[in-house]
C-alpha cells in the first residue's frame, strides 16, 4: 500500500509519499540511490542496496512506513522508517524507528534538496499519520546531522514532547599529511610494538595485505569463518551464529561489490589468510564494518597488523578518513584521538500513554538510576 499526503497549501508543489509496500519500495532503487549522492552521505549505510539486504533479513514482524518528499518529480528526503510493536517499561507499544539494529551503523534521514521543505514534509507526514505510533526513534544519528535539531524543533512547535540520548562514540583517523607523517606521530612504544609483532609474523611468511572488491565463494567464507575468532562464537556475536546475520553479510556483499564500494580485506602471510575486515570505501573513507583473527596466529597481534597496511595503503589511495565504527574501544583509540558520537532521539505522540512514556523515560528512570548510584 502507498498513501498519498498533500502538504500544506502553501507547499503545494510538494508531495508526500508513504510507503508501506515492499514492491513499491524496490521500485524507489534508481529514485534512492540519486537522493544519496545528492544529499552526499558520506557512508553508504543508506543506500538502497543496503537498507534493501537489512529489510530482507530482519524485516520479519515489522511493517514499513517509509517518507519519501518531492518537489514536482525530484526526490527532496527520503525518512526509511518501519513500524514495530515492542515492549517499553512493561507497556506494549508501536515504535516508529530507523531501519537498523545493530548490524547499522550510523542512520539518518537522507536530504537531498530544499532543507526546510524536506524535513516540513516528512514531520507533516509523520504527525498526520500519528495514530500508526506511540513515539518516534531516530537511532544512531550522528552528532553533525542536522536531522537532530530539525526534528526537534518540528516536534516543540507542535507540542510533541522528545528527548535525546548519547549513544555509541565511533573513533576515527582523518587522513592528514602522508603515511610517514602519520606513523612517526605514533607514539615510540607503540611503534616498537608494532616492530616486534611484524618481525614475529615474518617468520611464519611474507605478510601482505589483500583487498578484494569482488569476492568468491572462498574469500567469503575465509571472512566468516575469521570474523567469528575464539570469543566470538562463545557469546554467539559472530555473523555465522545467527541465520538472520549470515544472510545479511552474505546477501549484502555481492550487491555492495557490484555497487563498487566493498572491500573485503586480509592479511595474509605465508598463503594463508589470518585476520579479515568485511569493509567498504566510500566517499573517499574506508569504513571498518566486522573484523576478526585468527586466534592461533594471536601472538602476532595479526589484526593490529592488517589495521597497520590497511592505513598505510588508505594513504596511498589518497583517502579522506578512516572510521572505525562501533563503540570507542582501547585498540581503535591506539591509532587515533578523534571520535564521533551518536545520538538517539526521541519524539513522542500526544497520548496520555506517550507523556507517560516520556516521563518514565526522560524523568522516572534516570532519577532511579542517580539514586541508586
Amino acid at each position: 500500500m502507498t498513501t498519498m499526503v498533500a502538504d500544506r497549501p502553501q507547499a503545494r508543489a510538494v508531495t508526500t509519499e508513504i510507503v508501506t509496500n515492499t514492491h513499491r519500495f524496490l521500485e524507489l532503487e534508481h529514485e534512492w540511490n540519486d537522493a544519496v549522492s545528492r544529499a552526499a552521505l558520506t557512508h553508504p549505510f543508506l543506500r538502497h542496496e543496503w537498507i534493501r539486504t537489512w529489510w530482507e533479513c530482519f524485516g520479519a514482524g515489522r511493517a514499513l512506513h517509509i517518507v519519501v518528499v518531492r518537489n514536482g518529480d525530484a526526490v527532496l528526503a527520503i525518512a526509511p522508517l518501519m513500524v514495530e510493536q515492542t515492549q517499553m517499561y512493561g507497556l506494549a507499544v508501536r515504535k516508529l524507528d530507523l531501519l537498523h539494529n545493530d548490524h547499522t551503523p550510523r542512520t539518518d534521514w537522507i536530504i537531498a534538496g530544499a532543507p526546510h521543505q524536506a524535513y516540513e514534509g516528512i514531520w507533516n507526514a509523520l504527525r498526520e499519520s500519528h495514530e500508526r505510533w506511540d513515539f518516534v526513534q531516530l537511532s544512531r544519528l550522528s552528532e553533525d546531522s542536522s536531522t537532530l535539531a530539525s526534528v526537534a524543533a518540528w516536534a516543540i512547535r507542535d507540542g510533541y514532547q522528545s528527548g535525546c540520548w548519547q549513544g555509541d562514540t565511533s573513533p576515527y583517523l582523518t587522513l592528514d599529511g602522508t603515511w610517514e607523517s602519520y606513523y612517526a606521530s605514533l607514539p615510540a612504544r607503540f611503534r616498537s610494538n608494532l616492530r616486534n609483532r611484524l618481525g614475529r609474523l615474518s617468520t611464519l611468511g611474507d605478510p601482505r595485505l589483500e583487498i578484494i572488491g569482488q569476492p568468491d565463494d572462498a574469500a567469503r567464507k575465509d571472512a566468516v569463518r575469521l570474523e567469528a575468532s575464539g570469543w566470538k562464537d562463545k557469546s554467539r556475536t559472530s555473523i555465522g551464529s545467527d541465520p538472520s546475520v549470515d544472510a545479511f553479510y552474505a546477501t549484502l556483499a555481492p550487491r555492495a561489490a557490484e555497487s563498487g564500494w566493498l572491500r573485503l580485506m586480509f592479511l595474509n602471510v605465508g598463503g594463508r589468510r589470518i585476520a579479515t575486515c568485511y569493509g567498504a570505501v566510500f566517499n573517499r573513507r574506508l569504513f571498518l564494518v566486522k573484523t576478526g583473527y585468527d586466534p592461533e596466529y594471536a601472538a602476532c597481534a595479526p589484526f593490529k597488523l592488517l589495521t597497520l597496511l590497511a592505513i598505510q595503503w588508505a594513504y596511498a589511495e589518497g583517502l579522506h578518513e578512516i572510521d572505525f565504527l562501533g563503540d570507542a574501544e582501547p585498540w581503535k583509540l591506539e591509532w587515533t584521538s578523534d571520535s564521533r558520537a551518536h545520538h538517539w532521539l526521541y519524539v513522542f505522540a500526544g497520548t496520555r500513554r506517550a507523556r507517560l512514556l516520556h516521563s518514565l523515560k526522560f524523568q522516572v528512570v534516570p532519577e532511579l538510576k542517580r539514586w541508586r548510584a
